[in-house]
Protein backbone atom coordinates (compact mmCIF):
# COMPACT_ATOMS: atom_id res chain seq x y z
CA UNK A 1 0.00 0.00 0.00
CA UNK A 2 1.32 3.16 -1.28
CA UNK A 3 1.29 5.78 1.67
CA UNK A 4 1.49 9.68 0.01
CA UNK A 5 3.59 11.91 0.44
CA UNK A 6 2.68 15.01 3.02
CA UNK A 7 2.10 18.38 1.54
CA UNK A 8 4.86 20.34 0.32
CA UNK A 9 6.79 17.20 -0.72
CA UNK A 10 8.89 18.49 -3.82
CA UNK A 11 7.88 16.86 -7.12
CA UNK A 12 10.79 15.34 -7.70
CA UNK A 13 10.86 13.47 -4.39
CA UNK A 14 7.51 12.64 -5.32
CA UNK A 15 8.71 10.80 -8.61
CA UNK A 16 11.29 8.93 -7.17
CA UNK A 17 8.37 7.40 -4.45
CA UNK A 18 6.19 6.64 -7.50
CA UNK A 19 9.08 4.76 -9.29
CA UNK A 20 9.96 2.94 -6.33
CA UNK A 21 6.50 1.39 -5.58
CA UNK A 22 5.85 0.77 -9.46
CA UNK A 23 9.33 -1.19 -9.45
CA UNK A 24 7.96 -2.53 -6.49
CA UNK A 25 4.92 -3.87 -6.92
CA UNK A 26 6.47 -5.37 -10.67
CA UNK A 27 8.43 -7.45 -8.26
CA UNK A 28 5.91 -8.66 -6.24
CA UNK A 29 3.13 -9.65 -8.85
CA UNK A 30 5.18 -9.62 -12.42
CA UNK A 31 3.04 -8.80 -15.72
CA UNK A 32 5.47 -10.36 -18.10
CA UNK A 33 8.71 -12.42 -17.71
CA UNK A 34 11.58 -11.53 -15.58
CA UNK A 35 15.46 -11.57 -16.75
CA UNK A 36 17.34 -14.23 -14.64
CA UNK A 37 20.53 -13.88 -13.36
CA UNK A 38 22.87 -15.57 -15.65
CA UNK A 39 26.73 -16.22 -14.54
CA UNK A 40 29.19 -18.76 -15.82
CA UNK A 41 29.90 -21.91 -13.67
CA UNK A 42 33.47 -20.68 -12.68
CA UNK A 43 31.35 -16.79 -11.46
CA UNK A 44 28.65 -18.60 -9.32
CA UNK A 45 27.93 -17.15 -6.06
CA UNK A 46 27.64 -19.08 -2.94
CA UNK A 47 25.02 -20.90 -2.68
CA UNK A 48 24.47 -20.46 0.87
CA UNK A 49 23.94 -16.76 0.27
CA UNK A 50 21.17 -17.61 -1.89
CA UNK A 51 18.86 -20.37 -0.63
CA UNK A 52 16.00 -21.06 -2.95
CA UNK A 53 17.10 -19.04 -6.08
CA UNK A 54 17.25 -19.62 -9.76
CA UNK A 55 20.26 -19.04 -11.69
CA UNK A 56 20.74 -19.12 -15.52
CA UNK A 57 24.06 -20.79 -15.75
CA UNK A 58 25.47 -19.77 -19.00
CA UNK A 59 28.42 -21.54 -20.16
CA UNK A 60 25.93 -25.05 -18.80
CA UNK A 61 23.01 -23.48 -20.57
CA UNK A 62 21.15 -25.00 -17.93
CA UNK A 63 19.12 -23.59 -15.31
CA UNK A 64 20.03 -24.25 -11.70
CA UNK A 65 18.70 -23.91 -7.79
CA UNK A 66 20.27 -23.00 -4.36
CA UNK A 67 19.40 -25.64 -1.82
CA UNK A 68 21.17 -23.41 0.38
CA UNK A 69 24.49 -25.81 -0.42
CA UNK A 70 24.86 -26.58 -3.54
CA UNK A 71 24.06 -24.85 -6.73
CA UNK A 72 21.58 -28.00 -8.53
CA UNK A 73 21.16 -28.45 -12.30
CA UNK A 74 17.17 -28.43 -13.10
CA UNK A 75 17.78 -31.46 -16.08
CA UNK A 76 19.91 -33.53 -14.23
CA UNK A 77 19.06 -33.31 -10.72
CA UNK A 78 23.23 -33.48 -10.51
CA UNK A 79 25.42 -30.57 -8.26
CA UNK A 80 27.44 -28.14 -10.20
CA UNK A 81 31.09 -28.03 -9.02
Amino acid sequence: MLIPPGPGTPEAVRATLKSFHEALREVQAPGRPQALFAAAQADLPPPAAYPNSLVLVADLDVLAISNGVHWIRQDTGAVIV
